[in-house]
């Protein structure tokens, strides 16, 4: 099949749309017509080289939504016509990771960025006469996917796609983070440090989950005023201006739990972090920086002396294939607000804008909404 897609040629350069072929569903595999994908910043990390990706190009997107309008052999549960959201974390149900109740770690993750089809090891993708790489193994940022059946998940035909295509990563990350990762509890005091798509999911997760004071501390003032909708108690613009806020609305206790979900995280700003977290609290980090850097500003006798945790969490530490449709079955009672977390929609062209307006701040999320004239 010939369709478009948003490739990544080289290191530190724009989104080019290109013609791109994807090859025919093989066993396992589905092949899926999207019609929303969501702009993560995941994605960004593959034009500044913090993911380290052994050939270029790369199909970018991992967030989408769609219908099944093909299906491979071998394929269980899946059927043509399904209403299905892309789970960004493959999730096998077999290997020891997901045997043991961690299929956020199911080891066909190993594999996301190696552009090596779970079916058979093949690349599936091709531009130009290259071999391309899907993010994720999906690519959701062109028309359509050809994906492996444990990376598809399932989802009520009544969910509106632009709503669908967050829980296949950013809502279901910033949501796991606070009831899961973090395990806000009742009367618990959180601070979320970054509240863009995955923060603001992880303020209305804690919400859910009985916290008493929400901060939020995001340095874009746009950003800030969406937290105190979402149901942050206080905003802030840095750690600094926040630390003093916290001190004295917890009589110097500050925050049980504290939840990381900047857009790039660096090593030198964790000991920041800490200092905002309780005796005996949790700073769980979400956000991502180099995947190679390993230099961290820590103070070790503070985090043996006062009994912190810092804790690391991938898709909220949950379970895709459960974990998807239960949020939105939430969105579908009115627990969660999902429709307004959408502030754009693009054109698969405006890609690069859509990006220029998540790093200015201007976007909770945006999602790009394909159309006929793109399947053409």
């Amino acid at each position: 099949m010939k369709t478009k897609g948003a490739l990544v040629w080289e290191r530190n350069q724009p989104w080019s749309i290109d013609e791109i072929e994807i090859g025919e569903p093989r066993r396992g595999e589905v092949t899926v017509q999207l019609e929303t994908a969501g702009l993560c910043h995941s994605d960004h990390h593959l034009l500044t080289g913090d993911f380290p990706i052994p050939s270029y190009p790369v199909l970018g997107g991992h967030e989408g939504a769609g219908i099944v309008t093909e299906v491979g052999a071998g394929v269980q549960d899946l059927a043509v016509g399904d209403h299905v959201v892309m789970s960004f974390i493959p999730s096998c149900g077999k290997c020891t990771p997901c045997q043991v109740g961690l299929r956020n770690l199911c080891d066909l993750g190993m594999g996301l960025l190696s552009g090596a089809s779970v079916s058979d090891g093949s690349f599936r993708v091709t531009a130009k006469g290259h071999d391309v790489i899907p993010m994720s193994l999906l690519g959701t940022f062109a028309p359509y996917v050809v994906v492996h059946q444990t990376s598809v998940v399932k989802v009520n035909p009544g969910i509106p796609f632009e709503v669908a295509c967050l829980v296949g990563c950013g809502v279901t990350t910033g949501y796991g983070s606070a009831v899961r990762s973090a395990a806000v509890g009742p009367g618990d005091d959180v601070a979320v440090i970054g509240v863009g798509g995955v923060g603001v999911a992880a303020i209305q997760g804690a919400r859910l989950a009985g916290a008493r004071r929400i901060f939020a501390i995001d340095p874009f003032e746009s950003q800030r005023e969406r937290a105190l909708r979402f149901g942050a108690t206080e905003a802030f613009a840095d750690v600094a201006g926040a630390a003093d806020a916290i001190a004295a609305a917890t009589w110097g206790t500050m925050c049980p739990k504290v939840i990381v979900t900047v857009g790039h995280c660096e090593g030198s700003e964790v000991e920041a972090w800490l200092g905002l977290t309780a005796k005996g609290g949790t700073c769980v980090l979400t956000a991502m920086g180099d995947v190679l850097a390993t230099d961290v500003t820590l103070n070790l006798a503070g985090l043996t002396l006062l009994q912190k945790s810092l804790r690391g969490s991938l898709f909220g530490g949950g379970n895709p294939q459960h974990d998807i449709p239960a949020i939105l079955e939430l969105y579908k009672l009115g627990q969660l607000n999902l429709d307004d977390m959408v502030t754009r929609e693009y054109a698969l062209e405006q890609i690069n804008d859509g990006y220029g307006d998540m790093l200015e701040g201007r976007n909770v999320r945006g999602i790009i909404r394909y159309t006929d004239a793109d399947r053409a």
